[in-house]
């Protein structure tokens, strides 16, 4: 097993276009929130990202299902969003910069594709667009 340290370098390098794409747009909630006259300052996926940590937290806590499907532990998830998010996604606020930090973070892991997060990107949007 490769150590932390190891695996936040290697996390530094890996490219993931769909997520350039997503901090290229700059849509962060505070413009968003500010171009729609939103005045809750808690962009409304924040609690399903909160909720995506605990269950992943939880997955990895099974010593069978963590190993196969590639889930970080708490600390793992922790130090890779912490170098992620001063690094990668420094220009990020927060809580974006934690969001595109996690998703990075298993796509590097092989948990989740390029293309699954590009098909779910676009069923989101096809639902806000209705």
């Amino acid at each position: 097993m490769k150590a932390a340290n190891e695996m936040d370098d290697q996390m530094d390098d890996v490219k993931i276009p769909a997520l350039e794409e997503i901090v290229d747009r700059n849509q962060v909630w505070s413009r968003m929130a500010a171009k729609y006259g939103v005045e809750n300052p808690v962009p409304p996926w924040k609690t399903s990202l909160d909720g995506l940590c605990d269950a992943l937290d939880q997955a990895s806590c099974d010593p069978n299902g963590s190993a196969v499907m590639g889930i970080p532990d708490f600390k793992e998830r922790r130090d890779e969003e912490d170098t992620l998010s001063a690094t990668v996604y420094a220009d990020l606020p927060y809580p974006e910069n934690q969001l595109v930090a996690l998703a990075h973070s298993l796509l590097a892991r092989g948990v989740i594709s390029e293309g699954e997060l590009r098909q779910r990107l676009s069923s989101i949007r096809t639902r806000l667009e209705a």
